[in-house]
């Protein structure tokens, strides 16, 4: 593959990604205001809700980019630019924070679904 062509679908990646990134924000803004205000209009502070809303944030962060990184993967492995060597490493790393990403989100007791945004008129983010 050209490196003008390497670059190209780096850049449509990230503009993807930047484009995604964008529309989530005033999605989860929203739900940050929702989670943190109560029915009488003041702030509740209830930090088991705050922290498990928080964890949820950050493997959903997490988890996006892991998916990021595999498409990634899947393009290197199928251009050839990888050694059999770098593509068997590549996968065990892969596997390992798949299960590692699974491992937390059973700890806050969420469900897969938890980790899967709805982004509106884009979709699930997931």
């Amino acid at each position: 593959m050209a490196s003008a062509d390497m670059t190209r679908i780096a850049g449509s990646s990230a503009n993807a990604c930047d484009q995604v990134m964008n529309s989530a924000i005033p999605l989860l803004e929203a739900e940050m205001r929702g989670a943190l205000q109560g029915p009488s209009g003041r702030l509740n502070f209830d930090v088991n809700g705050a922290k498990n809303g928080l964890g949820q944030l950050v493997l959903t962060v997490v988890k996006l980019l892991h998916e990021l990184l595999e498409r990634q993967a899947i393009r290197r492995v199928e251009a050839g630019s990888l050694t059999e060597q770098q593509t068997e490493r590549l996968g065990l790393v892969l596997m390992q924070q798949a299960q590692e990403i699974d491992r937390l989100r059973k700890e806050f007791g969420l469900e897969e679904e938890d980790l899967n945004l709805d982004l509106g008129p884009l979709g699930r983010l997931l």
